[in-house]
C-alpha cells in the first residue's frame, strides 16, 4: 500500500484558495505549521546560501513572494538516499531485458490492469478518440509507473527536488546538466504550488520528484496535464480520468501516430548484415524499409508496407544474445516518456498482456 499523501486532498483544498499574493500569504502560515524537521542524516536548506540565492532568483523570475519561496525551499530537507539513487549502475553491470521485463509483466500488474481498464473503459475510449492513443498504451504506462496508483511514491517532493537541484551527486557523468534540470523542476513545482494554492510541503512522489498515477514531473504536469473529468481541477493522483487524459495528451504532443504499430518483428540475413550500421542511430528511427533491409534486416508481412522510418532496437540479455525488434516512430514516442528502450518495451508488452486478458475474460 502506498504511503503517498493524495494530491486529491491538496487540490480540493487548493480550489477554495485564491492565487497570487493572497494564496502565498496563506501558504506561509501552512508551511510554518506543517514543518516537522529533517531526518537525522539530512539538513534543511534554509542554512544554505546557494539555495537561498536560488529561492530569490525563482521569486524574481516567476513573480512570486520571495519570503514564501525562501520558506518553502528553506524547509526542504537534504536526502542522501535520493542522491545515491541517481548514481548509474556500477561499471560492468550487464543489462538484462528478461530480468527487467519480469519486474513489470507479472500477474499482479496484469490483473490490476484488467480491473483498471474495465472500470475506465469509456474514458479510455474517449482518450483514444480525442488524442489517437490506444487504451493499451495508456494502460501500459500507468501499470509500469505506479500499478494504477498503488505505488505513487513516499518521498516529499520538495525534498527530492531540492536534493537533486543543490546536491546532485558529482560522481554522475552528467552531474551539472542534471542539477540544472532539477533546479528547473523545483522552479516549476513552486510555480504550480503558488498557482493552485497548494502547500508545497505536502505532496509525495518518487525519489526524482515525479507525481501521481502517471508520475509526471512538475514541468510535464504544467504542460500536459488536463482536467479530463471536467471537475475544474487537475488531479493526477485521485482522478483516473485526469491521469488517462494527461498521458494521452502527452503522447499526442510528442507526435503519436494513430494506427501505427510501435514495433515489428525482425530477423537478419547473414549475407548482407551490417549490424554496426543498423545500430549506429541507436533508437532514433532513421531507415526507410528499403534501406533497413539493404543492411541485412529482414521484415515480413505488414512491416513491408510501413511508410515511416525504422530503428533497430537491441535489448541486451546479460551474457545471452540480445533481443531485437524494429522500432517505429511510435516506439520512439514512448521513449520520450522515459528515455529507455527497455521501459518502452515493458509498456508495450504490459498493455498487450492486459488487452489479451481482457479478450479472454480473465
Amino acid at each position: 500500500m502506498s504511503r503517498f499523501i493524495p494530491f486529491t486532498l491538496v487540490f480540493i483544498a487548493a480550489c477554495a484558495l485564491s492565487t497570487g499574493a493572497t494564496a502565498q500569504k496563506s501558504l506561509r502560515i501552512k508551511v510554518q505549521a506543517t514543518t516537522s524537521g529533517c531526518p537525522a542524516q539530512g539538513s534543511a536548506y534554509a542554512t544554505r546560501d546557494n539555495a537561498m540565492r536560488a529561492a530569490d532568483d525563482i521569486a524574481q523570475r516567476r513573480n512570486l513572494d520571495p519570503e514564501w519561496v525562501r520558506q518553502a525551499i528553506g524547509q526542504a530537507c537534504y536526502l542522501p538516499n535520493v542522491a545515491r539513487l541517481m548514481l548509474p549502475a556500477p561499471t560492468g553491470t550487464l543489462k538484462n531485458w528478461r530480468v527487467y521485463r519480469s519486474r513489470f509483466i507479472d500477474p499482479v500488474r496484469i490483473g490490476a490492469g484488467v480491473r483498471f481498464w474495465r472500470a475506465n473503459r469509456e474514458t479510455l475510449a474517449r482518450a483514444e478518440k480525442e488524442y489517437g492513443v490506444p487504451p493499451e498504451i495508456i494502460v501500459g504506462i500507468l501499470g509500469v509507473e505506479t500499478i494504477y496508483g498503488q505505488q505513487m511514491g513516499s518521498f516529499r517532493v520538495i525534498d527530492a527536488l531540492a536534493t537533486l537541484a543543490f546536491d546532485f551527486p558529482a560522481a554522475h557523468p552528467r552531474a551539472a546538466a542534471r542539477s540544472e534540470f532539477f533546479k528547473g523542476e523545483l522552479e516549476q513545482f513552486l510555480t504550480l504550488s503558488s498557482r493552485t494554492g497548494m502547500d508545497p510541503l505536502l505532496p509525495r512522489g518518487s525519489y526524482a520528484g515525479a507525481m501521481g498515477m502517471p508520475q509526471f514531473m512538475p514541468s510535464s504536469w504544467t504542460r500536459y496535464a488536463v482536467d479530463f473529468d471536467g471537475d475544474g481541477k487537475v488531479d493526477l493522483a485521485g482522478s483516473a480520468a485526469d491521469a488517462i487524459g494527461s498521458v494521452a495528451n502527452y503522447f499526442h504532443a510528442f507526435g503519436w501516430h494513430p494506427g501505427m504499430p510501435a514495433t515489428y518483428p525482425v530477423s537478419f540475413d547473414p549475407a548482407t548484415l551490417n549490424l554496426d550500421a543498423l545500430l549506429a542511430p541507436d533508437i532514433l528511427p532513421t531507415f526507410n524499409v528499403a534501406g533497413f533491409m539493404a543492411k541485412g534486416a529482414v521484415l515480413q508481412g505488414d512491416a513491408l508496407q510501413h511508410q515511416g522510418p525504422l530503428a533497430l532496437i537491441a535489448l541486451q540479455n546479460g551474457t545471452d544474445g540480445p533481443t531485437y525488434v524494429a522500432g517505429t516512430e511510435n516506439f520512439y514516442v514512448i521513449t520520450r516518456y522515459n528515455w529507455s528502450s527497455y521501459y518502452a518495451m515493458a509498456v508495450l508488452e504490459l498493455g498487450q498482456q492486459v488487452a489479451a486478458a481482457m479478450a479472454t475474460g480473465n
